[in-house]
């Protein structure tokens, strides 16, 4: 990335931590609030549910091959100024949302959303990191995620709640003014440097086979995890009994989890880096194998889908800083491809959960999900044996991702 080190006051680097935090949870709630408004806005622009889910899959489709491209144009510019014009641009695309009078206008804003995106998450961990000491580099980490823990917990409910009460546009309104001030926040806390004195940062660790590797893990996990869990309503329903009333407060369970989840592994992703990626990996495969296998009564499957949320939100999170010690050239195009890794991963889970369901019903899930995660698994136990160790002349030698 375009390194930003300028002297800051401890205290000026925290707050810009919290801008930073803010806009991950700024982000993540603008790209799921759709799902939670879909109805509302199928009925108000007169389509049908299926045309609507174009928009969410158009978005992930457009990050998947946007992120490499763009944060490769964008290396050498000062992070401030970066997200100064990602962040400009994500209130214009949110704002264009809430006013759009037709689908097409709707889909084109939500595109050029999600090119904002597809450079936000390049460069967002890297930026943050910049602020601190390389020592801190997985505290930074988790403390940067809890946003993205928060936002289905926190933004994305009460952005349907307000969609349903005043209007699915209000709710957009909302957020588009949440990103112009976070905006505003991070022009005034980032330091700003030149061009000219920027610096492309690299791992602490570079090693192209391991990071290979954790793009592989990545995909396949990923895939496993969404394979299950975005199905877990109708899951939930028809093999544990729950009634639909009981699925709000089970989801939010799950969320607070995944919140619990990010703060306990930022204790260890400085000191035990790979064995905070390894449990979380550990703990969903025998969550979602556990559903199901006893996912049919119901207070197994509500603490399997409370286990599943706390170890995904530290899995995310553990990739992340994972990233950032192995890139083999620039963390940021490492991140880009990281975030390329996590949506392919979503697309194809969905997928494949959606083949599933309508073939061998909605129990196979959890099964497959839980046999995709022991596969990806075990690619991360196999590292000591399929990577060779990083040496000095590595480092030296990187070349972009």
């Amino acid at each position: 990335m375009a390194s930003d080190r300028a002297p800051a006051t401890r205290k000026r680097a925290l707050w810009a931590l919290v801008a930073l935090g803010v806009a991950t949870f700024t982000y993540i709630t603008v790209e799921l609030l759709p799902i939670g408004l879909l109805t509302v806005m199928a009925a108000d622009l007169h389509r049908t549910p299926s045309e609507m889910g174009l928009i969410v899959t158009g978005y992930a489709a457009v990050v998947v091959l946007a992120s490499i491209p763009l944060t490769r144009l964008a290396l050498w510019v000062p992070r401030r100024t970066l997200l100064a014009v990602t962040l400009g641009t994500l209130t214009v695309g949110t704002l264009l949302t809430a006013v759009a009078p037709s689908y097409p206008v709707l889909l084109a804003a939500r595109l050029l959303t999600a090119l904002t995106q597809a450079l936000f998450w390049s460069v967002v961990a890297t930026t943050a990191i910049a602020l601190f000491p390389p020592r801190e580099q997985g505290r930074v980490v988790a403390r940067l995620a809890i946003g993205n823990s928060i936002a289905p917990v926190l933004g994305v409910p009460a952005g349907t709640w307000l969609g349903q009460q005043a209007g699915w546009r209000v709710s957009f309104v909302v957020t588009a003014v949440l990103a112009l001030a976070t905006c505003a926040a991070l022009i005034a806390l980032l330091p700003a440097v030149t061009a000219a004195n920027a610096e492309p940062a690299r791992g602490t660790a570079p090693d192209a086979r391991r990071y290979a590797l954790l793009v592989t893990a990545t995909v396949i996990g990923v895939t496993g995890f969404l394979t299950a869990y975005t199905y877990i309503t109708p899951f939930l329903e028809e093999v544990s009994g729950f009634a639909p009333q009981a699925l709000g407060s089970l989801l939010f369970a799950s969320g607070v989890a995944g919140v619990v989840g990010t703060v306990v592994v930022g204790r260890h992703l400085d000191r035990r880096p790979r064995t905070a990626l390894i449990v979380p990996l550990i703990v969903i495969t025998g969550a979602l194998l556990g559903l199901y296998a006893l996912g049919t009564a119901g207070p197994p499957a509500a603490v399997a889908l409370c286990l599943t949320g706390l170890s995904f939100a530290a899995l995310a999170t553990a990739i992340q800083n994972r990233t950032l010690q192995v890139a083999p050239g620039s963390t940021d195009l490492a991140s880009a491809g990281i975030s390329s890794a996590f949506n392919v991963g979503i697309a194809s889970g969905s997928l494949l959960g959606g083949v599933l369901i309508d073939g061998l019903g909605t129990r196979s899930v959890a099964l497959t999900g839980g046999i995709l995660t022991s596969v990806a698994l075990a690619a991360l136990i196999s590292e000591r044996w399929l990577a060779r160790p990083a040496r000095p002349a590595d480092a030296e030698t990187a070349v972009a991702c």
